[in-house]
């Protein structure tokens, strides 16, 4: 192979790569809250294992989307005479809006101990490292769709997917533990982590109703524009920088 036809098939490679770290960073987040779950001893283990894990099913899944894609896409359930709801659901949306239900279910359960949380109480009881690892492979493959997808429509070669796939998950393997160090120095950025991940969550759900053609009393479900999503995940971002500064000179000023 020359130099030529070398340098479109590198540029793509990093193009995917660079595309795995974007629509990566929930995932990761996700990553680090669950893992802070398992025994302190074994959560370093949990966030490799459970990376390493999903990656090998990301190729198992980019395997069947290629030779199965039209199983995915194809309605499984259509309703369309109901005035109440209406649908042409199949297998893909149906697993993304599961995805979002089930990450906005957690968002709002960990939301809803810290709000209820006191000092004599016990910390939060800790889970297996089996059931943390379980989590974030199953969560890893929910967010896995949209990237693999997005690949597959930027080239046909399959290789180069795959090789980005595992390119992307060494470098979360890397940054999940400086996440997690992150959040465990600074605890007051997990509420922070939590919002973003309810806000995911509705992405999610926005997402997979789309897909679904899903209409509840005549509405139909649109999905959230990206541009909308990021500009959000700033403004949450900015206000909770600005909030902890406004509250360290509040302190400062008392002392």
């Amino acid at each position: 192979m020359d130099i030529a036809s070398l340098l479109p098939a590198l540029g793509t490679l990093v193009m995917l790569i660079a595309l795995q770290v974007v629509l990566g960073f929930d995932n990761l987040l996700y990553i680090a809250l669950e893992s802070k779950k398992a025994p302190v001893e074994k959560q370093q283990m949990v966030r490799k294992l459970g990376i390493g894990i999903a990656i090998i099913f990301r190729l198992l899944l980019l395997f069947i989307l290629i030779n199965l894609i039209a199983s995915f896409e194809e309605p499984f359930l259509t309703v369309t005479d109901n005035k109440y709801i209406t649908t042409e659901m199949n297998l893909e949306s149906l697993i993304i809006l599961l995805g979002g239900i089930f990450i906005i279910y957690t968002s709002i359960k960990e939301i809803w101990h810290m709000i209820s949380y006191e000092p004599s109480e016990k910390e939060h009881k800790k889970v297996s490292a089996n059931k943390a690892i379980f989590m974030i492979v199953f969560m890893n493959l929910v967010f896995s769709f949209d990237s693999i997808l997005s690949a597959m429509a930027l080239t046909e070669n399959n290789w180069i997917i795959a090789i980005a796939i595992i390119t992307g998950g060494i470098l979360m393997i890397v940054a999940a533990n400086k996440v997690a160090q992150f959040l465990q120095k600074n605890r007051m950025y997990e509420v922070l982590g939590l919002f973003i991940l309810f806000l995911v969550g509705i992405m999610l759900v926005s997402d997979g109703g789309h897909q679904a053609n899903l209409k509840i009393f005549g509405y139909a479900i649109n999905a959230m524009n990206k541009s909308t999503f990021y500009f959000i995940l700033v403004i949450i971002i900015i206000i909770d920088l600005v909030q902890t500064k406004y509250q360290k000179n509040i302190l400062k000023g008392k002392s």
